[in-house]
């Protein structure tokens, strides 16, 4: 089946809603300090905002999924930029770091769980042949995002008080975010009555429940679990790693933007992989791949090792994530593929609030990131293997 013209107007308007939404998020770092200077505040109890709002919307994404498989991609993601604004806005108001955590931490956190999956899933559907391709460029908007918005508003605080950047901000993204989400449509394949199973150009696939039964998406599941934590300490810790070496701040911040740039290469050429190679033995790869990338961390005494280390892991890293949507569109079909994909993202939750606190826990106790990495390394191989175990039991069907 050859896709419609309009198939790329809802990638592009995806790539500008995860651009949005993610560099919200990773802006966090460019407010820290004031938030930490405003509310004198130590730097654990202003971390936890971060970790807050990640854990709302990777365990609400299921939520936001299953609303968008009822109601459409359109109207669920424009209610979720409309929460987001509010709670940028309801933030730059705030008098107490508990009121932070409210409007940062839970809402911004649910305007993002009711945008990151109702968009990326609305992808998979409009394709077959170049699915891992499409899944690739919109979920680059992920790395854009964090490439792009931190870094705009951590010049705009320059001239600027915090709050008025954030209120800044918050106007950007219900302009633009409004704008994205408005072109979001549900893709025919995608559209069938309940109880439809592919006839007459129907939504194919198995429900939420006959998903959950399945052994396939069992494993997939536990895959995501075991390689949350892996994914997300980097992002945490990388940097305090580089300072630990001596290096200068403007260079251990940017190995995060680092990150992001090989997680933009890495959502790109791994689509076109995966289209020839197998998504799913792709995935096997890269987070063979991911858990290997520890190593140059690991070994790094300078700068040329940890620059290394941030593209290779970011491609990995990026690579993981466009492919998860594309595979369970591969092995689940249409017909809940946005609830499916929202309850795997779920798996990311814990891994995404502990991994980076109990890794600062182990830095803390023992003065280096060795036990960490070693850890890592091995949730890396279990991750390995659950993808595999995924692969085996079962072939892509729709």
């Amino acid at each position: 089946m050859k896709e419609t013209p309009y198939a790329w107007v809802v990638v592009w308007a995806t790539f500008v809603c995860l651009a949005l939404i993610f560099g919200v998020s990773y802006s966090f770092a460019a407010f820290f300090e004031s938030f930490a200077a405003e509310f004198s505040a130590q730097r654990a109890d202003v971390s936890w905002i971060f970790g807050l709002s990640g854990f709302v919307y990777f365990v609400l994404g299921a939520g936001g999924g299953m609303l968008a498989d009822r109601f459409g991609p359109r109207m669920v993601c424009s209610v979720g930029m409309a929460l987001i604004a509010s709670g940028l806005l309801a933030t730059s108001w705030a008098t107490s770091l508990l009121a932070v955590y409210v409007s940062y931490g839970l809402l911004v956190g649910l305007g993002i769980a009711l945008v990151y999956t109702p968009s990326i899933a609305s992808v998979q559907p409009w394709f077959t042949t170049r699915r891992g391709l499409a899944g690739g460029i919109a979920s680059s908007g992920v790395g854009a995002g964090t490439l792009l918005v931190p870094v705009l508003v951590a010049m705009a605080i320059g001239p600027m008080p915090w709050r008025e950047a954030m209120q800044v901000l918050a106007l950007g993204v219900l302009v633009l975010g409004l704008l994205a989400a408005g072109l979001l449509r549900r893709a025919p394949a995608a559209q069938a009555a309940p109880g439809a199973t592919g006839a007459g150009g129907s939504a194919s696939g198995l429900t939420l429940r006959e998903t959950l039964r399945s052994p396939t998406f069992r494993w997939l599941y536990l895959a995501t679990v075991l390689a949350s934590p892996v994914m997300f300490i980097p992002f945490a810790h990388v940097s305090a790693s580089a300072r630990d070496l001596g290096l200068g701040e403007a260079f251990a911040v940017g190995l995060v933007g680092l990150i992001g740039v090989g997680s933009l290469v890495g959502r790109f050429a791994i689509g076109l992989l995966a289209d020839r190679l197998g998504r799913a033995q792709t995935l096997v790869l890269m987070q063979l791949s991911m858990g290997a990338s520890y190593l140059l961390w690991g070994a790094a005494g300078g700068q040329a090792m940890l620059v290394l280390f941030a593209l290779w892991f970011g491609l990995s890293y990026g690579s993981i994530v466009s492919l998860l949507p594309a595979i369970c569109m591969d092995y689940f079909g249409g017909r809940s593929v946005a609830s499916v994909v929202g309850t795997l993202y779920s798996g990311a939750a814990v891994g995404n609030l502990l991994g980076p606190v109990l890794a600062g826990a182990v830095f803390d106790h023992s003065g280096h990131y060795l036990g960490v990495m070693v850890v890592c390394g091995g949730l890396s191989l279990c991750a390995t293997w659950a993808s595999r175990q995924m692969k085996r039991c079962g072939q892509a069907r729709y």
